[in-house]
């Protein structure tokens, strides 16, 4: 706890304009005209590059990483909306959005669109793909459950639960794709399915129904044969839920006692 509050420090810091030491130098923000919209753009891009590189190998870095964020977006609304520029052009899932192929667009264009790595013409491979996709929405789901205990307004969440509601009604309404919607489906029901519970209810119950009953079934009408890791793991994920009227808490999940510590 005390590790976060001395980073969330450190960066709100910087974006006040105060000097901040790294990396054997002081620096601020007002050395330079564009400094502070540098450094807005850069720290949100950070943040992203964490849910795509941390998060995606290590699923309980989602909570302490989402902690800060949201502290800094509670301080400094400006951040959040560049954190959500950014994770929206590296995941457009997280819109959600599923970019069309367009007259003009080239095969390895449209790939990168879709949030695929390509270089010298190669496209990454899939499980990397996904991996990588998962890490963003875990960290967005996280982000929006989280709020920092230690802000000074304590208002309202800048961006709280109810995105996430609108994020899972506006995925069930929309044609699933291959391997992408299953892997991201699970990864904000595991990360985010317990908070959205205790908000929303029989609602969240209802919404869980149909993704069972009708949106699955979609699912895996275009799922192939060698696809059907991430669909088998999200039927099994909700049916348990169904079955035992709740969901579990995530992991990584910060307690009370994390912030003593």
């Amino acid at each position: 706890g005390s590790k976060l509050r001395e980073i969330f420090d450190k960066i709100s810091n910087l974006l006040s304009g105060k000097p901040v030491r790294c990396g054997g130098q002081t620096t601020s923000v007002t050395q330079h005209p564009q400094g502070l919209d540098f450094v807005y753009y850069k720290v949100a891009e950070k943040f992203v590059l964490q849910g795509e590189e941390e998060i995606s190998s290590h699923h309980e870095a989602a909570f302490p990483i989402a902690a800060v964020a949201s502290g800094i977006w509670e301080t400094y609304p400006r951040f959040g909306d560049l954190l959500l520029a950014c994770l929206h052009k590296r995941c457009p899932y997280s819109v959600p959005f599923y970019p069309a192929m367009k007259e003009g667009i080239s095969a390895e264009e449209y790939r990168r669109m879709l949030g695929y790595h390509v270089k010298k013409s190669v496209v990454e491979d899939q499980d990397n793909f996904l991996k990588r996709m998962s890490g963003m929405i875990r960290l967005y789901a996280a982000i929006i459950q989280f709020q920092w205990p230690y802000g000074d307004k304590q208002g309202a969440h800048p961006h709280g639960l109810n995105y996430g509601w609108r994020w899972l009604a506006q995925i069930l309404n929309m044609e699933p794709l291959p391997d992408v919607t299953a892997t991201i489906l699970l990864d904000f029901l595991e990360v985010c399915g317990n908070a959205l519970l205790k908000q929303y209810g029989a609602q969240f119950w209802k919404m869980m129904l149909l993704l069972q009953d009708e949106f699955i079934p979609r699912i895996e009408g275009i799922t192939g044969s060698g696809q059907k890791g991430s669909l088998m793991r999200l039927k099994q994920f909700v049916e348990k839920c169904m079955k035992e009227q709740k969901i579990p808490l995530p992991s990584g999940t910060l307690q009370p006692s994390f912030w003593k510590s």
